[in-house]
């Protein structure tokens, strides 16, 4: 399929709206005062003020519920005006498969597991539920059904969800490839690349230090990315370092923290640096005016707004 044509111009208004609300956004010097509070209650209070969901008297589910609540209306407004709905459903898909995931782990661990589920997705977590539960999965979009069905396969042969996790990881990056690139935008297939990237590597650095072979990393690998998969194979089957392959990416500084992680090291640097790469992408576009770039910002930074916020 073509992509469609769109210009910068056709996001001036979007931009405008959310330029506007840049100040309204969580800064630094209020996620302070939110950790240095000493009680949730005031936590909840400091974040009332600035427009947020009133949390106070609520337990961690019901603020899971209204945290996520609010990310979805935040995405539907978006969507209502945004030229390529794709770019919302780039970030909305993972809680799709963050719900996927959920229900197949609750169907191996027999317990209901539907508090966990967020509404921040573009399919209901009722529909998912119920096209698990009935074997239904026509009606569920992109690979998300048949990864749905996939899962519910493996974990019934296997008992193993950690398998039934690597079918679905596989189908939300095929499927976040094929947002992307339904889009015309160059920066927002560049940070879906980042995003693969980010992802491969911390795969391959996890299969090094659980001493796993080469057919178990090529299981967990996914195409699209700027290193391609064989060379990242390639570099563990011969006892390679990974930081060569990264070396004039963003990844470069990760790429040497997961060397170490890989012999033994702690992998919370690790993780950190690959998701400042991802950022450090998506910092490129404070030299944008208007146009997709950012309006993908917007959408990374309450994405870490809310994680923030979560983990307060």
């Amino acid at each position: 399929m073509a992509n469609k044509k769109v210009s910068d111009k056709d996001y001036l208004f979007i931009s405008s709206m959310l330029k506007a609300r840049e100040n309204r956004m969580l800064r630094r010097d209020r996620l302070e005062q939110m950790l240095s509070s000493g009680s949730f209650e005031e936590a909840a209070r400091l974040l009332a003020e600035i427009g947020w969901p009133d949390l106070s008297g609520k337990g961690s589910a019901a603020v899971s519920e209204a945290l996520a609540k609010r990310q979805a209306e935040i995405y539907a407004e978006i969507t209502r005006f945004v030229p390529e709905k794709e770019l919302v459903g780039i970030f909305r898909l993972k809680y799709d498969y963050h719900n996927a995931k959920t229900i197949v782990k609750g169907e191996g661990a027999g317990v209901d597991a539907a508090y966990l589920l967020s509404d921040a997705g573009q399919v209901e977590p009722e529909k998912l539920e119920a096209a698990f539960r009935e074997d239904s999965f026509q009606f569920i979009p992109g690979k998300l059904g048949p990864a749905m069905a996939e899962a519910k396969g493996i974990l019934a042969r296997t008992g193993n969800p950690q398998l039934a996790d690597f079918a679905l990881d596989k189908a939300y990056y095929e499927d976040l490839k094929a947002l992307a690139d339904a889009v015309s935008s160059p920066f927002v297939k560049g940070y879906v690349t980042t995003l693969i990237d980010s992802a491969n590597l911390r795969a391959a650095v996890r299969c090094v230090r659980m001493g796993k072979d080469a057919d178990f990393l090529r299981g967990v690998l996914f195409p699209g990315g700027n290193v391609d998969t064989p060379r990242i194979l390639n570099a563990v089957n011969s006892g390679a370092t990974l930081t060569d392959l990264y070396a004039t990416s963003l990844l470069h500084d990760a790429a040497e923290a997961g060397a170490a992680a890989g012999s033994g090291g702690g992998l919370t640097l690790f993780e950190k640096l690959c998701d400042d790469a991802v950022m450090a992408y998506i910092g490129n576009a404070k030299y944008v005016a208007f146009g997709e770039a950012p309006l993908v910002a917007y959408l990374a930074a309450r994405e870490s707004e809310f994680t923030a916020v979560r983990i307060i």
